[in-house]
């Protein structure tokens, strides 16, 4: 299981890929498990403490996946004006967008008509992307404060709702207030990842890259990451304990102990709150801490995917909904029902489709073996075409 050797920065690409896989047990989720097409696994009315923690664990994959694309825009712009720095994140951003919208929205529905249009983390990277181009040319120290007003202030924007379709609306749905428009009778465009807490996000990644600097002290690296993963713990507790800021929903008691700690890690992911993205970056810190010079052949399968995130990206959502696709026509379903659409996607046409958890996970685990070769496969062909500036957007 050897690799091609990298200059890159392996715990960064081992974090990054341990949240790749993680999030296919998620999208498996989508189309694997039982009522999931028409039901919420953090429901506390519905939900069971193994769906609960089955969707709890994927909440670490946006955050970190996010963050740590303002960190790789940091490192990549090391040795770049800021001029160039500009030019690659404002052209990687839109085209983001356009895979989001394009070609993104088809592999979840495999809908030629495109009656849902969902913008989603994708979306948030590329207008993340595209703000950060423009934050970069202010200072660090600037560009740091901007990043803890927008994480740690973003929440205090909560009580500001907006309706309807005008164009104030539509840009408030963007910004930070998660909906849906029926632009059409047949015709759905979600604005499901409001990008204020994302562009915070990106650009503490983007400060956060400096301590990955060549001249930077490696011990005094590993105090940080410590100090970040603790702090950032120990603030969500203290917050979520005082239950009156970081969180749109607030904790309560439940009908038993068990469902009040889910209750009390029940956060908020659309806009992701403050008090989510403590608990989720928190242990990431942690984790870039013990991995420093960690290196195994458990580390270097996971290291693949760090290493094409994008390529899994878009390649696993496709092999999900089509491995769907194909069980349910294997079964002696109609195969029509997993385009999903208007007509399909109904809860008294699909709440009985799905399986197990247990199932969920088989397929999972099948999924992720499956696309471990293609993505080693791209990954090698990256490393030895470092001159096609075209695979940096892939």
């Amino acid at each position: 299981m050897s690799l091609i050797k990298s200059t890159r920065i392996e715990s960064i690409d081992l974090l990054r890929g341990v949240v790749m896989v993680i999030m296919a047990l998620d999208h498996v989720r989508d189309y694997f498990h039982l009522g999931a097409l028409v039901g919420d696994p953090t429901d506390l009315e519905t939900t069971t403490p193994f769906l609960f923690f089955t969707r709890f664990i994927t909440h670490y994959c946006a955050p970190v996946f996010v963050f740590l694309a303002g960190t790789s825009a940091m490192l990549y712009g090391k040795n770049k004006t800021k001029v160039d720095l500009f030019k690659f994140l404002f052209s990687r951003g839109i085209w983001l967008i356009f895979i989001e919208v394009g070609v993104i929205n088809f592999l979840w529905w495999f809908d030629i008509s495109y009656e849902f249009i969902y913008l989603q983390v994708i979306w948030a990277i590329g207008l993340s992307m595209i703000t950060l181009s423009f934050i970069t040319m202010l200072s660090k120290k600037i560009i740091l404060i901007i990043g803890f007003l927008l994480v740690f202030g973003h929440n205090l924007l909560d009580g500001i709702i907006a309706e309807g379709s005008n164009f104030s609306s539509i840009l408030w749905y963007i910004l930070h207030q998660q909906k849906s428009l029926q632009i059409s009778p047949d015709h759905i465009i979600a604005f499901y990842y409001p990008i204020i807490p994302w562009i915070g996000v990106i650009v503490l990644g983007y400060c956060f890259g400096s301590l990955y600097h060549k001249e930077f002290d490696t011990q005094l690296r590993k105090k940080w990451l410590l100090s970040l993963g603790f702090g950032s713990i120990t603030l969500f507790f203290i917050l979520r304990g005082i239950n009156v800021y970081g969180d749109l929903v607030p904790w309560s008691i439940q009908k038993n102990t068990v469902f009040t700690i889910l209750s009390f890690f029940n956060v908020t992911k659309y806009p992701p709150s403050l008090l989510f993205l403590l608990i989720t970056l928190g242990p990431a810190f942690i984790f870039l801490y013990v991995t420093e010079n960690f290196k195994n052949r458990v580390t270097n399968f996971f290291l693949v995917f760090g290493r094409v995130p994008f390529f899994y990206y878009v390649l696993h959502i496709f092999v999900i909904h089509l491995t769907a696709l194909i069980v349910h026509y294997l079964l002696g379903e109609n195969w029509r029902d997993l385009i999903l659409n208007t007509e399909t996607l109904t809860p008294n046409k699909m709440a009985g489709y799905g399986y197990s958890l247990a199932v969920v996970y088989l397929v999972w685990i099948g999924i992720v073996l499956l696309l471990y070769p293609l993505s080693k496969k791209y990954m090698n062909y990256k490393a030895k075409n470092k001159d096609k500036w075209w695979l940096s957007y892939l």
